[in-house]
């Protein structure tokens, strides 16, 4: 007697989830399940929490943002001696209350992206060619996972492991905020940007690790991605402002030029239209806005304080500088306002009134467009892996192991 047995072909694994159907090339590259998508992550973290580099890197990473907490919050207490959160303060005018609470955390908050942007692309830009030159990848390829979930789950593989190192970094942010000034919000808005972020610069070191046969080839060219967001895209906006910088008419308020100055009564503002250089920074701004420390600084919260408070926040310097390179030059120049201030203690330029002098920042956010194109480098990044792990693959880089 024979006894007929059919299997289901969306029979569940030993973990308890279907396994997918069919073949990679009948779904499709991209085709994307839960169970091969954490089958491939698991399988990468495991191999990362096996090696002590891992633990002695958190290690690390928890000594060193602690000591630069440390040595900011004594550097900020010498710079503004007195009990938290704040003293008052001479020489500016008023009585003014220091607030640490901003400095400290922005510096803090800055100096984790720093780290991050220098441990994540460790985490990812080997993880494919890695993985071929060891002939593990193959054995991958073989089976059921479409190339999609591979490239997918490394990516969140990564991805989680970066979060470890910021998980890491959240207490000292804590401590930031404990000392006064920074609204919660902040650091709950900071650690998301982060996040999204540190993905970004996952996804970008997978897709290199996919085309570069060298996991030091595949490291180098993260490294250089990470560099020019960072570094290049300041120095380029710099070297423009000579290419957006023209010579243009400008009406200009001033004070009449037989003024006495020993006089008790204010100058009479004149004007007169004057020739000069400005740089129109409204054409270049985005060259800023790409920079993972202007999306951070402008996604994060504005601290209101009150006209007695006085603080240093770089935050609120960096979000306010590339939000005036945003808003370009003024139409009229005030030079008659600072001197009737000096004089009567309040500005008499008849440009303070003047509606097409009035020249306010920009105050619409930025981060959007920064972020939205940290996020297409980061999904070009994906898509070349995937693109790179779909088989059969007709070429392949001299030298390269496939099993």
């Amino acid at each position: 007697m024979t006894t007929e047995v059919t299997l289901d072909d969306a029979a569940p694994t030993p973990g308890g989830d279907p396994a997918p159907s069919g073949s990679p090339a009948e779904q499709g590259p991209w085709s994307l399940s839960w169970h091969g998508v954490r089958t491939v992550a698991v399988l990468d973290l495991r191999q990362r929490v096996r090696s002590t580099r891992w633990v002695v890197a958190l290690v690390v990473w928890f000594v060193v943002v602690g000591a630069v907490t440390a040595l900011t919050w004594a550097a900020v207490g010498a710079a503004f001696p007195g009990t938290p959160p704040g003293v008052d303060t001479s020489g500016m005018g008023v009585s003014a209350q220091v607030l640490r609470g901003p400095t400290i955390f922005g510096v803090v908050v800055f100096f984790v992206l720093f780290l991050g942007l220098l441990v994540s692309p460790t985490l990812s830009a080997t993880s494919i060619n890695g993985d071929r030159a060891a002939g593990t990848l193959a054995t991958l390829q073989v089976t059921l996972l479409t190339p999609g979930e591979i490239a997918v789950g490394k990516l969140v593989a990564a991805w989680v492991a970066a979060l470890a190192f910021l998980a890491a970094g959240v207490p000292f942010l804590v401590v930031a905020l404990a000392a006064g000034g920074t609204p919660v919000v902040s650091v709950v808005v900071c650690l998301v940007v982060l996040a999204v972020l540190l993905a970004v610069v996952c996804a970008i070191g997978l897709g290199f690790s996919a085309l570069s046969p060298r996991t030091s080839g595949s490291a180098v060219l993260t490294f250089l991605a990470v560099a020019g967001l960072t570094v290049l895209s300041p120095i380029v906006f710099a070297l423009t402002l000579p290419a957006v910088t023209q010579e243009e008419p400008v009406r200009v308020w001033t004070t009449s030029g037989d003024y006495r100055w020993d006089d008790d009564e204010p100058p009479t503002c004149t004007w007169q239209t004057v020739t000069m250089s400005r740089p129109h920074t409204e054409r270049t701004w985005w060259l800023l806005a790409v920079n993972p420390f202007v999306i951070l600084a402008d996604a994060a919260p504005e601290v209101r304080v009150e006209e007695t408070v006085y603080t240093a926040d770089p935050l609120a310097a960096i979000r306010t500088g590339v939000r005036e390179a945003r808003t370009g030059p003024a139409a009229e120049e005030d030079w008659c306002g600072g001197f009737a201030e000096l004089t009567s203690g309040s500005a008499q330029s008849p440009v303070a009134q003047s509606p097409v002098a009035e020249r306010e920042p920009d105050r619409s956010v930025v981060w959007p467009w920064g972020l939205a194109a940290n996020l297409a480098l980061g999904g070009a990044g994906l898509a070349i892996a995937v693109r790179r792990l779909a088989i059969p693959q007709r070429t392949l880089p001299r030298g390269t192991r496939v099993a």
